[in-house]
C-alpha cells in the first residue's frame, strides 16, 4: 500500500501521485518553488486524464525533532483545508489530496496551482491598491465566522487557554532576546527596545478583545498571498497559523508588514475603514469603526510576536533574503507600534 505521505521531492513520483489521487498518472516532474523555513513546496507538472497539468505539493521537512516542533502548524494546515476552507467565503486552492501523521510531524498537501497568479514580495511591499484587495479578503474571512461559537469544537485549532497564553508569553520573551542577538546590526537600537516593550505584554496581548473573535489566517502577509494580473483578486495560502482570535491581528500585521511604511503611514485610516465597512455588510453588525480602530492598534503588536517567532523557527543561518525580510518586518511593525502606542490600550502606560 502506498503512504500517503511524503518527506522527500523525489517520491512525489507516478505511483505515488496515482494512488493518492485514485486515477492514473502517466508522469510527473517535481520542481522545488518557494523558500519555505518549515515546509517544503514543489509543483507538480503532470500527465494524467481528468487532472489538471499542473499542481502544487506540500510537505514537511526537517528532521524529526524539528518537524515535531510545528507539529501545529501542520495540523492547522491540514484542518483548514479539510474542515474550514468549505466554510468561508473566499477563494481557496481546490484540496486534491491531505494527510497527516498521528503525531503530526509529516504532512502531505495536494493543491490546486494558482498560476498564473503571482506570489507577493514581502520585502518590496505592496501597493496601496493591492493593500484594499487584500483587506476585503481578510473582511470576508473574518465575517464568514463572527463570533461563532462553533469554531471552539474544531480540534485543529489550538484554544487560547491561561496556559498557553503564559507559555506563549514566556516563548515570545526568548524569541525577542534571540532576535535582539541576531539582528542588532540589521535592526536600530529603538526598534529592539520596542520588541522588548511587546514581549512585556504578550500575555495580556493574547487575552485582549477574546469577546470579539473570528478564524484569523495568522501570517496574512506579502509573502503568503497570490495576486492575479490585475490585483483585483488575491487568494490566501499557507494556512499553518490558523487560529481563532480577534480579528483586527490579521489586518494590523498585513498593513504594518505589508506596506512600506510612508505608504501605511497615508492610507492606513482609508484601509481600515474600508475593511470595517465590508465586515459590517458582511454581517459583523456589533463592531463600530472606533471599536474597528482600536482593535486594529492592539492588533499591531502581531506583526512583532510573529516577526521574532519566525526567526526563531527558522534556520540557525539564514540566506540574505530570509534576513532582509525578517529585518524589514521588524523595522514596519516597530514603526507603526510607535506611532500608534497599542501598550496604552493594554493598560500599560
Amino acid at each position: 500500500m502506498t503512504e500517503p505521505i511524503v518527506s522527500k521531492t523525489r517520491e512525489l513520483n507516478e505511483a505515488w501521485l496515482s494512488a493518492v489521487l485514485g486515477r492514473p498518472v502517466r508522469s510527473v516532474r517535481a520542481e522545488r518553488i518557494g523558500a519555505g523555513q518549515t515546509s517544503a513546496t514543489c509543483r507538480l507538472t503532470i500527465d494524467a486524464d481528468g487532472l489538471p497539468t499542473t499542481l502544487i505539493a506540500k510537505f514537511a521537512q526537517g528532521d524529526h525533532a524539528a518537524r515535531l516542533r510545528v507539529a501545529t502548524a501542520h495540523r492547522a494546515e491540514v484542518g483548514f483545508y479539510t474542515q474550514m476552507a468549505s466554510r468561508v467565503d473566499l477563494t481557496t486552492p481546490t484540496c486534491w489530496h491531505a494527510s497527516l501523521s498521528e503525531d503530526a510531524s509529516a504532512f502531505t498537501l495536494v493543491l490546486e496551482d494558482l498560476s498564473p497568479r503571482q506570489i507577493g514580495r514581502q520585502i518590496d511591499g505592496c501597493t496601496p491598491g493591492q493593500a484594499h484587495a487584500g483587506v476585503e479578503v481578510l473582511a470576508a474571512l473574518h465575517a464568514a465566522s463572527w463570533r461563532d461559537p462553533a469554531l471552539r469544537e474544531l480540534d485543529f485549532m489550538v484554544p487560547l487557554t491561561e496556559e498557553r497564553a503564559d507559555f506563549l508569553g514566556g516563548l515570545v520573551v526568548r524569541a525577542t532576546e534571540l532576535f535582539v542577538e541576531r539582528f542588532a546590526d540589521d535592526v536600530s537600537e529603538a526598534d529592539l527596545e520596542t520588541l522588548r516593550q511587546v514581549a512585556k505584554v504578550i500575555v495580556r496581548f493574547q487575552r485582549w478583545g477574546a469577546e470579539r473573535f473570528s478564524v484569523i489566517h495568522g501570517d496574512f502577509r506579502l509573502d503568503n498571498l497570490m495576486f492575479s494580473p490585475h490585483d483585483d483578486e488575491v487568494v490566501a495560502v499557507d494556512w499553518q497559523t490558523v487560529t481563532v482570535a480577534h480579528p483586527g491581528r490579521d489586518l494590523a500585521y498585513f498593513l504594518e508588514t505589508s506596506l512600506p511604511t510612508p505608504l501605511r503611514a497615508a492610507h492606513e485610516g482609508d484601509l481600515v475603514t474600508s475593511y470595517h465597512r465590508a465586515l459590517v455588510e458582511r454581517g459583523a453588525e456589533d463592531l463600530s469603526l472606533d471599536e474597528c480602530f482600536a482593535s486594529y492598534r492592539v492588533g499591531l503588536l502581531h506583526g512583532a510576536m510573529i516577526t521574532v517567532l519566525g526567526v526563531m523557527t527558522s534556520a540557525e543561518v539564514l540566506e540574505d533574503s530570509a534576513r532582509e525580510m525578517f529585518a524589514s518586518m521588524a523595522t514596519r511593525s516597530c514603526a507603526a507600534i510607535q506611532d500608534h502606542d497599542p501598550f496604552e490600550l493594554l493598560g500599560d502606560r
